[in-house]
């Protein structure tokens, strides 16, 4: 069965499962979901043993010292990390035979990265998904981080507007962790009920993190704020602009041959499977292809070229002022827009 994180505290409540798998990237929301799972092991009196996969690991001698019970509890929860999600051929088998005849008395949870489709499809997994609770474990967002910051201030009988939300939100973004801490020391410094922007303000520091990934989606969403939000933080950490412009231009290449090809005459739907646009993103690149011409586009991967060269200390130019630049010209928000009407 598989979860939200959201859903397993009720999932719970009905009792333990013989085995949880909990899968993501996002420290601060797996080992929450964890801790639900040890805490309810710990009410039900197990005693708790952790292992940590790495190059070397026993799985043989491992799954071996659970054919008897411990000497000092009557249940066990066997906790199990694989911080690569890849058990091995010896690993899945262990995994597998456990699924089909889990030991008596013995819950086990097992801790993975986020599980992608090559995971998924694993025989291992799927014996883990079928004999308990598979918890995945979704970040939020940019979108959603405000109504997830307003839940948690809510468990602390905290309440604000939308407005103080979403500056709340863009000091934490990318960082969840820091978010939890700053949502922690609200509690700690303010009473119970409703509170407001200048005390928020007050109160928080800035500790957004950003990743270079991050600034191909705030373009393709046409969020002008976000994307230079997100420059200008990778900015101030120190990081060069060659990743961030990279991955930009990779955008900007499949919107090109995109656009090319509809104004060839070529169904997008089938553009979209040619160049690989997973269906998970084909709204919001269609979404962006809207009021883009091929020639714009082309004459925006010119750019990057000149944002490229700056990078490298061939021009004397800002690079992280041009590509800025660059993304906001083909949203339209920036007077770059007319130049690529008429090229360089």
């Amino acid at each position: 069965m598989r979860l939200r994180a959201e859903q397993l505290a009720g999932a719970l409540a009905k009792g333990l499962a013989p085995v949880y798998a909990v899968c993501g990237d996002e420290p601060l929301l797996t080992d929450e979901a964890a801790a639900a799972i040890r805490a309810a092991a710990r009410t039900a009196g197990a005693e708790r043993q952790s292992f940590q996969v790495e190059t070397g690991f026993n799985w043989g001698a491992w799954a071996a010292g659970f054919d008897s019970l411990s000497l000092f509890a009557s249940l066990r929860l066997v906790e199990l990390r694989l911080a690569t999600g890849k058990p091995g051929v010896e690993g899945g088998k262990a995994l597998e035979a456990w699924c089909a005849n889990p030991p008596a008395d013995t819950h086990l949870l097992v801790m993975l990265p986020r599980a992608d489709k090559a995971m998924q499809g694993s025989k291992w997994y799927g014996a883990l998904d079928r004999a308990g609770v598979a918890v995945h474990v979704q970040v939020p967002a940019p979108e959603q981080l405000p109504a997830w910051i307003g839940s948690r201030l809510a468990r602390y009988q905290l309440k604000t507007d939308a407005e103080t939300l979403a500056f709340l939100a863009s000091r934490v973004e990318g960082n969840l962790l820091a978010a939890h801490q700053e949502i922690e020391k609200l509690a700690l410094i303010l009473p119970p009920g409703p509170f407001d922007l200048e005390a928020a303000r007050a109160a928080v520091v800035d500790v957004a993190r950003y990743d270079a990934s991050d600034l191909p989606e705030a373009f393709l969403k046409g969020d002008a704020v976000r994307y230079c939000r997100i420059i200008d933080g990778l900015e101030a950490e120190g990081e060069t602009p060659i990743l961030a412009l990279w991955l930009l231009a990779q955008e900007l290449r499949t919107l090109y041959r995109l656009a090319a090809g509809v104004e060839a005459g070529e169904p997008l739907p089938a553009l979209m499977r040619e160049n690989r646009v997973w269906e998970s993103r084909q709204a919001l690149v269609s979404r962006a292809l809207k009021g883009l011409r091929a020639a714009e586009l082309a004459l925006a991967l010119r750019e990057a070229g000149r944002v490229d060269r700056a990078s490298k200390g061939l021009l004397r130019e800002d690079a992280w002022a041009l590509l800025k630049q660059l993304g906001l010209g083909l949203m339209g928000k920036s007077k770059l827009k007319n130049e690529f009407a008429y090229g360089y």
